[in-house]
């Protein structure tokens, strides 16, 4: 689909688990990478890559990050293959006006591939990925996922990878039932998200104890920002794998498409 905007999308990944598994989530992703135009690349803002300073990945080949514990042999076993893209790298500081680091001593982490071998699973699509520099606020992550908005016109798939919800400390295993806070909050954010108020959602720490219960550490929740700042007047953003497990929402928002 040539000279068109390529959509915008924030997944919301929960487990590592899903990458091995066949479940609605997993069918989401593929789903949507079904409806939209294949990307000449992928910018990826993993909620999984926390630095003090911005960075990107500038390997031409990422390696496959299995950045937990605890799981079963088959998920480590995973490798995801996909080429990265110095040059799109490259452009990074440019396009955000941040001096941005070339980064070679990441890859890709489970918050990109998890998700990415669903939708690509043949890992031949170029990815990204730009780090969560933590010494910004809230507000700041917003701006530079705007300054992101060009990479759409170039076919780029922009993709924040997150929980809106996420608080592992909540969370009984046994018992999978929505905690009533993190319903509320689920559902205070998604009528934030269908309205549009974007400030509010920045400003989250205004929005009261479900809210602070919701985000908490708030890396899982701050990639959600980056695609809400590129949407354009007139886009939707549609809300799928809108579902809450404990204290994760596994809500997925995809802008434009």
């Amino acid at each position: 689909m040539p000279n068109a905007r390529m959509p915008a999308l924030f997944v919301g990944h929960g487990s590592p688990m899903n990458a091995i598994e066949d479940n609605d989530w997993t069918r989401g992703w593929e789903d949507v990478a079904r409806e939209i135009p294949r990307p000449k690349a992928i910018l990826c803002v993993s909620a999984h890559w926390e630095t003090q300073d911005l960075a990107v990945t500038a390997d031409a080949r990422p390696k496959t990050i299995h950045d937990f514990g605890g799981f079963p042999k088959a998920l480590f076993d995973i490798q995801y293959p996909a080429p990265g893209s110095p040059e799109l790298a490259a452009r990074i500081p440019d396009i955000t006006s941040i001096d941005t680091r070339q980064a070679l001593d990441w890859g890709l982490d489970h918050g990109a591939w998890s998700v990415l071998c669903c939708m690509y699973p043949e890992a031949d699509v170029p990815v990204v990925q730009l780090s969560l520099d933590r010494r910004l606020g809230a507000r700041w992550h917003y701006e530079i996922g705007s300054r992101l908005a060009p990479l759409r016109e170039e076919g780029v798939l922009v993709m924040g990878s997150g929980n809106i919800v996420h608080n592992l400390r909540a969370i009984d295993f046994r018992n999978p039932a929505p905690l009533p806070w993190a319903q509320r909050f689920r559902d205070e954010a998604n009528a934030l998200i269908a309205a549009r108020q974007h400030d509010a959602l920045v400003l989250y720490e205004m929005l009261g104890e479900d809210a602070v219960l919701s985000i908490n550490s708030a890396e899982h929740y701050l990639p959600l920002l980056y695609i809400l700042a590129l949407q354009r007047p007139g886009e939707t953003a549609r809300l799928f794998n809108d579902d809450v497990f404990a204290a994760i929402s596994m809500t997925s928002v995809l802008i434009g498409g």
